[in-house]
């Protein structure tokens, strides 16, 4: 098979999100142990509930049944991103403007691989981010093409 897994089920399981009124954010295809686990995280404005996400596992299963498009046994999860859901697409960043993120980069920026602080702006090219290093406040420019993971994250205290 040419194309890769998590791309072949997000082919499928973006019309079944799309059509209940829901958001595919993300697909993981990986081996835990022994074990093989397909997990589909999907999403919405007002959460997503377990009713939910047993409908998208169970009309998933019906289109992955006959396509068979894994060769082995492997356990299928659909469930929500969770409060640290990550940052994949353009829509994703501008949607987390103004929230607490984390960012890791491919490479350093200003001596920095990981940058954790406020989303102050996104313009496809630039993720800018206010971190606060004790009481000081700086803002951070990271370019798009360098960033290697986003997620929102969660503060405690």
């Amino acid at each position: 098979m040419s194309k890769k897994v998590t791309e072949v089920v997000a082919e499928l399981a973006e019309p079944i999100a799309a059509e209940l009124g829901l958001e595919l954010v993300d697909i993981e295809y990986v081996k835990e142990g022994k074990n093989w686990f397909l997990r589909v995280f999907i999403d919405s404005d007002d959460g997503v509930d377990i009713e939910e996400c047993g409908i998208v596992s169970e009309r998933l299963s019906e289109k992955l049944d006959p396509l068979d498009p894994i060769p082995h046994n492997y356990f299928l999860e659909v469930s929500s991103p969770g409060a640290e859901r990550p940052l994949k697409k353009d829509a994703d960043f501008k949607k987390a403007i103004g929230k607490h993120v984390h960012i890791k980069t491919y490479e350093p920026i200003n001596g920095e691989k990981v940058f954790e602080g406020t989303l102050d702006a996104f313009d496809g090219e630039t993720v800018t981010v206010t971190v606060t290093v004790k009481t000081r406040k700086r803002q951070v420019q990271i370019p798009y093409e360098k960033v290697a993971g986003a997620r929102l994250a969660v503060i405690f205290g």
